[in-house]
């Protein structure tokens, strides 16, 4: 089967896209046959060796597949050879062929195609996540996206929604700031002049901030923050770890809220499983809708992270075999 290998942390001009032998399920194990790869932001941190988590080398990046099930091993009831399912990985998800753990696959509904079912996995699980569990997110709040325009920011304005919120997304240009309102903002503001504008839009201050930016940015909605907020750190895409005044946190008495939905998925399989069923269920109710932008060849799988690490994609990116 054809893969793509990281031989060694570095740039992503390093990834080999090669040969490797086919996988083979153990006992609690499938075998997926690839229709539909993901990619994500912490993907492209992980080949060069800057994410929390540092696999031993060679390995296959890509943390989530779609497709149809080829073999499952001993143990597994709940899948079969021939069903369509979706698969969340550490890693291995950038190949024809993927082998994966039965206990993160999930049957794909046939109202689902692969490429949504691929979104609905990392993306929408970390903002689903960070909502529901972290944030307690509630009917009515103001809830502030930033980094909007990208998968786990259109996710977080979408998923809020669908969770009864007012929504202020922020993103960086107008093309960026049209795909916020498509996915249901009520308002979308640039960065230039945001603080002046979010006493204006949120006189209060907001309720909730989805952070996954980082810098300059958090600054802003760390002052922006109603009493009783809380700020969701999500990560840094903008390559600044910002500081926090935490005299700010006592003035305002809000909360500061870290989210590691790796660290969820591996520590509350059951509560993941769950979210799981109301995404697809949300999906499959017309209350959400994901953006797929581009979809590319296996091949060109470091062409398209760097887009994505560049902050130029509008959505999910998605590699076929």
């Amino acid at each position: 089967m054809k893969a793509i290998v990281c031989p060694h942390y570095g740039p992503l001009s390093n990834l080999e896209y090669r040969d490797l032998p086919d996988p083979h399920p153990g006992p609690g194990e499938i075998v997926l046959r690839s229709e539909a790869i993901g990619l994500n932001y912490p993907d492209g941190l992980l080949v060069q060796g800057l994410y929390q988590m540092k696999p031993e080398t060679p390995f296959v990046p890509g943390m989530e597949a779609a497709g149809i099930v080829e073999a499952v091993g001993d143990t597994v009831t709940h899948l079969k050879p021939g069903d369509r399912a979706v698969v969340m990985l550490d890693n291995g998800g950038y190949a024809e062929k993927v082998l994966a753990p039965a206990s993160r696959a999930f049957p794909i509904p046939d109202s689902m195609n692969f490429a949504d079912a691929c979104a609905l996995m990392c993306a929408w699980g970390t903002s689903h996540h960070a909502l529901r569990q972290r944030a307690n997110l509630q009917p009515g709040e103001t809830l502030l996206v930033l980094g909007a325009a990208g998968s786990t920011g259109l996710a977080a304005i979408s998923i809020g929604k669908a969770m009864g919120a007012r929504v202020i997304a922020v993103a960086s240009s107008a093309d960026k700031r049209e795909a916020c309102l498509e996915a249901g903002a009520d308002i979308a503001l640039p960065y230039d002049g945001l603080r002046e504008a979010l006493k204006s839009h949120a006189p209060g201050g907001v309720d909730v901030a989805f952070d996954p930016v980082g810098g300059a940015a958090f600054d802003v909605a760390a002052r922006a923050m109603a009493r009783h907020g809380r700020l969701l750190v999500i990560g840094f895409a903008s390559g600044e770890i910002p500081k926090l005044p935490v005299n700010l946190v006592l003035l305002k008495e809000y909360s500061l809220v870290g989210v590691f939905w790796g660290a969820f998925v591996a520590k509350e399989p059951e509560t993941y499983a769950a979210n799981n069923r109301e995404l697809f269920a949300w999906h499959a109710e017309g209350r959400i809708r994901t953006r797929i932008d581009e979809i590319r060849p296996l091949s060109e799988a470091a062409d398209a992270l760097q887009s994505i690490l560049d902050r130029g994609a509008i959505g999910k990116t998605i590699l076929t075999p």
